[in-house]
């Protein structure tokens, strides 16, 4: 096994947020496809003489392989038809020349095909699932309520609201790229989704996908290393946010324009602060795959029965960490990022958002700062600033209430001791929330709620935004380059979002996922982003995309590690880092 792979394995077993077979279909329309299929088994068997419907049969296995990415061909359409041969292939071609099913080749002559549901049969199928499930719950509700229940569920649960996204449908014409489609991508639970998901997306895409995962420096290391050979190894890459204008500067990544139309990916769904993330000098350089807030977690429960309010503010932080620390009973106050390095960097930059200091100057705009145009090469370094050094202080003041191995904590550290029930608060991504969520064994789960950051005496609130963007590598050969912008626009479209989320993923980069009625019903978080969105706190500027980040955060991971450790005061360290900083961008980009 690769170090890449061994890697992706060991988060897979980290995290454990992907359970049971993938969900590929809404679930009115998966319930009702799988209740009407074994509903037909039923009465075929009980009733003689008997008479299947082949449309019926054929229609409800093609659903379910689509949803279980199964490869579909017409010898097996006519076998789930169960009826004789000829009567199945008359009707096969009726359902095809009636536009219900897609063929599509599966070799080069043609002569091998499969067989998809077409966008009119998908359409058809969930406003009957969304019929279907109305009507039993109309018809047999009062015999339930006779039984002491007044609610009847069929199928998935029944709540109000109609599902706004329907499931993916596959390309017309499959991709043709040699060796299958290949994706670099960061080892974080979102991308293990995906990677669960490949069978169902090999059948969109009619392509092999070869998926590598690495932590986020390795990841980094590797998109560079990729740049600099004479053609890329990989179709799409995963780019964190605040690489962006590096990745561009030093020529890694193509922009968007000169692979696809841009407007078929509907910007305006995109999170603002998402999309605006993805460009550099206005021009778009990614497609937001993941847009996940850093948010405060905080014990719901823990807060009610010591009578405190949620923390709002840097200073009720410290009030409720004081009140709810423990050790002796095994319960710490707060779990942050605090380990060397990058994990204590991105954590002072954006302590520094939450007192209103950004670490590198920039206009103030409503809402915080514009860190829309980065590219003008006289960016100023302000680490060395009063707001950053209330930041520093309120990094030392949260040690005393914090976990003892608080030092080497990073991304998926400070989850598990809150996840395990020994964490008041905790900092984090909403995708670790899977780490409680999906665990009902979790102290936590149900019982955590959602703030964005809390802020310092002189900020505001601030959700600082997180996350992956897809890009095409500047260095792919031109005549993969089409196939590989139809890969980026599925995997990016609501409807494939919209797996990720029923799959385990807790990020939604698009406004209409987050909307969704099927979505919000898995997750408060999404209910909380999507507040915290239209009250514009979700915010990129405080890890602004400059060519110089990773090294600013390098040199902040390491001087407030030390300062943090108690070899150096916090006005040394912020002089230090200060200094080190306006080094760094005096160097020639490289």
């Amino acid at each position: 096994m690769s170090p890449a792979a061994h890697s992706f394995e060991n988060a897979q077993d980290r995290i454990g947020v992907v359970a049971g077979a993938p969900r590929f279909a809404t679930a009115e329309l998966e319930s009702v496809v799988a209740f009407l299929d074994e509903l037909s088994l039923e009465i075929e068997g009980a009733i003689e003489p008997t008479a299947p419907n082949p449309y019926l049969n054929m229609s409800l296995y093609l659903l379910r392989s689509h949803a279980e990415g199964r490869v579909v061909t017409a010898s097996s359409m006519v076998s789930a038809a169960r009826v004789p041969y000829a009567t199945a292939t008359r009707k096969l071609a009726e359902m095809q020349k009636a536009g219900l099913i897609v063929q599509r080749p599966r070799s080069k002559t043609g002569k091998s095909f499969s067989l998809h549901p077409s966008d009119a049969l998908i359409e058809t199928w969930t406003h009957l699932a969304d019929r279907i499930r109305r009507l039993a719950a109309s018809k047999f509700a009062a015999d339930a309520s006779g039984s002491g229940s007044s609610d009847y569920y069929f199928g998935d649960s029944y709540q109000p609201g109609q599902s706004l996204i329907r499931p993916p449908r596959v390309l017309a014409s499959p991709l043709k790229l040699a060796g299958g489609l290949r994706i670099l991508v960061h080892g974080d639970p979102t991308f293990m989704v995906m990677d669960n998901l490949k069978r169902q997306f090999e059948q969109l895409v009619g392509t092999k996908i070869s998926q590598r995962a690495f932590s986020i420096d390795r990841l980094r290391d590797e998109a560079l290393r990729n740049a600099a050979r004479p053609n890329s190894q990989y179709d799409l890459i995963a780019v964190d946010l605040p690489w962006v204008g590096e990745f561009v500067e030093k020529g890694v990544l193509r922009p968007l324009g000169s692979a696809l139309d841009v407007e078929r990916l509907d910007p305006s769904d995109f999170h603002t602060a998402g999309w605006r993330a993805a460009h550099w000098n206005g021009v778009p350089y990614g497609v937001p795959s993941q847009t996940t807030p850093e948010l405060m977690f905080y014990r719901k429960d823990w807060f009610a029965e010591a009578g405190l309010e949620p923390p709002n503010t840097t200073d009720a932080v410290l009030r409720a960490a004081a009140a709810l620390h423990d050790p002796a009973r095994g319960r710490h106050g707060v779990a942050w990022n605090a380990a060397r390095g990058t994990a204590l960097g991105h954590t002072f930059m954006m302590t520094c958002a939450d007192f209103g200091q950004p670490i590198v100057k920039l206009p103030a705009i409503a809402g915080g700062f514009d860190a829309g145009n980065l590219g003008r090469g006289d960016i100023e370094a302000t680490i060395d600033t009063p707001r950053a050094l209330e930041a520093a202080e309120y990094l030392m003041a949260l040690l005393e209430f914090s976990p003892p191995d608080i030092l080497s904590m990073s991304w998926y550290e400070r989850m598990r001791p809150y996840a395990a029930g020994k964490v008041a608060m905790a900092y984090g991504y909403t995708l670790l929330a899977p780490y409680f969520e999906l665990d009902p064994s979790s102290p936590a789960y149900e019982n955590t709620g959602y703030l964005p950051h809390p802020a310092g005496p002189r900020g505001s609130p601030v959700a600082p935004v997180g996350g992956y963007v897809l890009g095409i590598p500047a260095n792919l050969a031109e005549e993969r380059i089409p196939d590989a912008a139809e890969a980026l626009i599925a995997f990016t479209s609501p409807e494939a979002q919209k797996l990720y989320v029923q799959n385990g993923s807790r990020t939604v980069p698009r406004y209409s996922v987050g909307s969704d009625p099927e979505v919000r019903r898995l997750s408060p978080v999404f209910e909380a982003v999507e507040e915290m969105a239209w009250r514009d706190e979700l915010q990129f500027w405080p890890r602004p995309p400059i060519p110089q980040i990773s090294d600013i955060i390098q040199i902040c991971g390491h001087e407030f590690h030390d300062m943090l450790r108690g070899l150096t005061t916090p006005r040394n360290a912020l002089a230090r880092a200060q200094a080190r900083a306006e080094d760094a961008l005096r160097q020639p980009i490289t």
